[in-house]
């Protein structure tokens, strides 16, 4: 029999859930900014997106031309700092949900894959919010028949 989580941990997965689910969006999006930075840079575009230069606040110039702030770097850089939050907030609800650790290794692609990451947190929060509704709901059936009997 797999481990299931103790009742009194339900608000801690409640407050993980949440975490996980903020992360999630956030980490989506900066891949998928992500994305569309490297296509614009590595296609023949060959573009890369300058702020504060001399050609206005924010403009695109050729690949290798920035010479102020390189926001396409920067979405580079956030992106992998943010993706280590996201590992966090995927460890935690793993951990206190007590799944196994393929669902982890899934929910870990969820920052690396494009799109992915909106769907499992759709999904994440559906399945969680039903298995503690359920669980709770079967507490309360148990604890009205033992006061019946």
């Amino acid at each position: 029999m797999p481990l299931e989580p103790k009742q009194k941990d339900f608000p801690r997965i409640r407050s993980a859930l949440k975490f996980y689910q903020v992360c999630a969006i956030i980490t989506g999006t900066l891949l998928l900014l992500l994305c569309l930075e490297m296509i614009l840079k590595y296609t023949p575009i060959g573009v890369e997106v300058e702020l504060g230069g001399p050609q206005g606040f924010l403009a695109f110039v050729p690949v290798g031309t920035v010479t102020s702030v390189n926001l396409s770097t920067g979405i580079l850089i956030v992106h992998g700092w943010f993706y280590v939050v996201y590992l966090f907030s995927c460890f935690q609800v793993w951990s206190r949900m007590r799944w196994g650790f393929n669902r982890f290794l899934l929910l870990a692609l969820g920052g690396v894959i494009p799109f992915l990451s909106f769907f499992l947190e759709g999904r994440t929060a559906r399945e969680i919010r039903a298995y503690l509704a359920g669980r709770e709901a079967a507490v309360v059936t148990r604890t009205a028949e033992a006061t019946h009997q």
